[in-house]
């Protein structure tokens, strides 16, 4: 190597370092939560009052850090960066639009409880009529059609709820054992505990995973968990952090969240994990949000929540998803777009990766947090030496030849015209 080269890589170093260390106190869930009294209250009016969350609700819960000081030191690094690696470096480019992004997500947080929260969350994370693309259907087409199909599968009544037998503490032995024989070595493994201070039944964080200690599981959610926040969401983290020099790809900012999302989503189906009711959460998700958008306050979405059969504490969960960060009556939180809108992004990305003949592209996702926007330029910075290949990839994206050939198919199946098909097997149903 060169000393002009490694002064190069030096540099990217030492500013991928500052961009991990500027974000670290920026927590977009821990700023828009709402606290434990506006549920009680909520539930023990029947869901008929809005919850009292307004800009003066979260005047009162402070980010913590200095907003404003926090913009201008993300704002003086993406000049250094310029400065440094140049204005056409590929990894520049990345490292300014990462700063750029998380100035838009402090304008978000300073935003809490006016318009302006929904509208930046919109173009971070998208809205529900947003289509893929010219022409084609949006995300709040996919949410009614997949609606539709789950509820036939519900009508026919041929599938039973899976038993949530499992207490959590055996859940979290059986998680334990599983993802210590996928992630194996010491340095990289994954601890999985109780937690008595989430509201979820499991959170997943840099190198752990904490399951809800009064919580129950189904042997499914145990296989979702391990595949959707053990191989995905902590892999990529892992993989991440272990970066030599892009440091930055160990830390995600909201159009990262989007690929990752959907490579979770995306894993779950092909590990043969998911099932009908994971699927209504997700769609009835996007109905939730695109309700919010076109007007519908708290209590209007709760309605659809508790009318698609969840019980009042989790429609209450699922509705506060939607309006955390904004008001009952305003403008949504859109990250819940994340899953389905990554979904889609991603099969694409790999499906067309598959079609050019250039699946070694494929477990480049897992590098760490990546962007599908910037998987072009971080194959040419794997060439570099700038970027290590991932240490670890998930068993369906692993086994390329079988990835491979599950995809030529597909591409090939998503060419036949599903109406035309369902007038030529009437008689076959």
């Amino acid at each position: 190597m060169s000393e002009a080269d490694a002064r190069f890589k030096q540099s990217v170093r030492e500013l991928s370092d500052r961009l991990v260390e500027a974000q670290r106190p920026i927590r977009i869930l821990d700023a828009i939560k709402w606290d434990d009294k506006v549920a009680s209250d909520f539930l023990a009016a029947g869901g008929k009052e809005l919850p009292k969350v307004d800009r003066s609700y979260y005047d009162h819960r402070p980010l913590p850090f200095d907003a404003p000081a926090k913009r201008l030191e993300l704002q003086e690094l993406s000049r250094d960066i310029t400065r440094t690696l140049g204005e056409f470096s590929p990894v520049a480019g990345i490292l300014r639009r990462m700063c750029a992004e998380y100035v838009s997500v402090i304008r978000m947080l300073e935003a809490r409880g006016t318009p302006e929260f929904g509208l930046i969350s919109q173009q971070l994370y998208g809205g529900a009529t947003d289509a893929f693309h010219a022409g084609d259907p949006s995300l709040a087409d996919l949410g009614v059609m997949l609606s539709d199909t789950l509820g036939r599968i519900d009508d026919a009544g041929h599938i039973e709820d899976d038993a949530k037998d499992i207490p959590a503490e055996k859940a979290v032995e059986i998680l334990q054992e599983r993802l210590d024989k996928v992630f194996g070595a010491s340095e990289r493994r994954i601890r999985v505990m109780l937690s008595d201070g989430i509201v979820a039944d499991a959170a997943a964080g840099a190198d752990y995973l904490k399951l809800r200690a009064e919580a129950s599981f189904s042997a499914r959610d145990l296989r979702l968990l391990e595949i959707h926040e053990g191989w995905v969401h902590v892999g990529t983290t892992l993989n991440g952090a272990a970066q030599p020099i892009c440091t930055f790809l160990s830390k995600g900012p909201p159009s990262a969240t989007v690929t990752q999302e959907g490579l979770a989503i995306l894993a779950e189906i092909l590990a043969f994990a998911s099932h009908p009711p994971r699927l209504r959460r997700l769609t009835n998700r996007i109905r939730g949000v695109g309700m919010a958008e076109q007007g519908a306050d708290f209590c209007e979405v709760y309605a659809f929540f508790a009318e698609q059969g969840f019980a009042p504490e989790e429609a209450y969960q699922m509705t506060a998803r939607v309006f955390r960060g904004s008001t009952p009556t305003g403008l949504p939180f859109t990250k819940d777009l994340s899953y389905s809108k990554g979904f889609v992004l991603t099969y694409n990305f790999i499906l067309l990766a598959v079609k050019a003949g250039k699946l070694d592209i494929i477990p480049l996702l897992f590098v760490g947090k990546t962007n599908l926007a910037d998987m072009r330029l971080i194959r040419q910075l794997v060439e570099e030496g700038l970027v290590a290949r991932p240490a670890f990839v998930p068993e369906p994206f692993a086994d390329l030849k079988a990835l491979s050939a599950w995809m030529c198919y597909s591409s090939f199946l998503s060419r036949l015209s599903l109406g035309r098909m369902e007038a030529d097997y009437a008689s076959l149903l």
